[in-house]
């Protein structure tokens, strides 16, 4: 019987973890892949508070070593459902059943897919949801990024090191991001934006090798002949498995308010995964404080 279970180990979890580690109660992580979330994939952090500039991997192993040095338990295995009752909470994974007096659900968000005939086939032949992860293998060609907002333009950037050209293409005509990155980004000879526009079609046998681009305001379209494309449109929640007992909202986040609970006692919710207007590493980790003292007070 754990006093805390957290599902997910990303930022909002780990914090949680820490939170109620300190509180003097005893924590489970679970967790379906590996710890750090989105953030691990992130080659610079230079917008977290107090720390000038870190990388997204470095960030997410120091909150795990530092979960796991206060006592932290962390299991890999994919929670699929929570039973409630009066004075315990059980979560189901795939392999077995634990035991808690509180929950934390913190699983966070996967990336969003472009939804185009051939996109699952073609990933991991030009398709890709990781700039950082598989830029390297593009050294030298052509690509092309799909987003407004920094994930977007913080890989446009990265991929501008290596690439030969980067087609940052995005549906409206102003980038949601930062200014300073977009001005990054307009500063280099190898980056050049299509606005107003979005990928329709993909195109090569075994491989990507080329991206059909219409602008969705005179309808006009145009062929781009890219080795890869790297989607950054927004993420989903993967919150599915616990829709029959808390509220979901109509894109499948948990309902929450900056309290952080949910419609059912002692079951509470942080980071990306819940509703909310800003999803950052900062609001993500806030979430996990507020969370993790909550449902400490909850166990008393």
């Amino acid at each position: 019987m754990y006093d805390i279970i957290i599902i997910g180990a990303g930022t909002a979890g780990l914090s949680a973890a820490i939170y109620g580690l300190r509180a003097g109660k005893t924590v489970l992580v679970l967790e379906e892949k590996n710890y750090g979330g989105q953030i691990i994939n992130t080659p610079e952090v230079e917008n977290y508070p107090g720390i000038k500039n870190i990388s997204g991997f470095e960030f997410a192993t120091n909150l795990y070593e530092q979960a796991i040095a206060l006592g932290a338990k962390v299991v890999y295995e994919k929670a699929e459902g929570i039973v409630n009752s009066v004075d315990t909470k059980k979560v189901i994974t795939s392999s077995k059943e634990y035991e808690g007096r509180s929950v934390i659900i913190a699983t966070g968000a996967k990336n969003r897919p472009l939804g185009l005939p051939r996109e699952k086939e073609l990933i991991g032949a030009g398709v890709s949801y990781c700039a950082t992860c598989d830029g390297a293998f593009f050294r030298g060609k052509d690509v092309a990024v799909v987003g407004g907002g920094n994930t977007a333009l913080e890989d446009a950037s990265f991929l501008s090191n290596y690439c030969n050209k980067v087609y940052l293409i995005h549906r409206r005509n102003e980038f949601r991001g930062e200014n300073k990155l977009v001005e990054k980004l307009s500063a280099k000879d190898n980056v050049e934006f299509v606005m107003d526009s979005k990928v329709v079609a993909l195109h090569g046998d075994n491989r990507l090798e080329a991206i059909t681009v219409e602008n969705v305001k005179t309808g006009a379209s145009k062929s781009l002949e890219v080795s890869g494309i790297f989607v950054a449109i927004g993420q989903m929640p993967s919150n599915e498995a616990f829709g029959e007992l808390i509220d979901l909202d109509d894109l499948g986040y948990v309902c929450a308010t900056e309290d952080c609970t949910t419609k059912v006692d002692g079951i509470f919710t942080a980071g990306d995964c819940r509703t909310k207007a800003v999803r950052q590493l900062t609001t993500a980790a806030a979430d996990g404080a507020v969370a993790g003292l909550r449902a400490s007070e909850y166990v008393g």
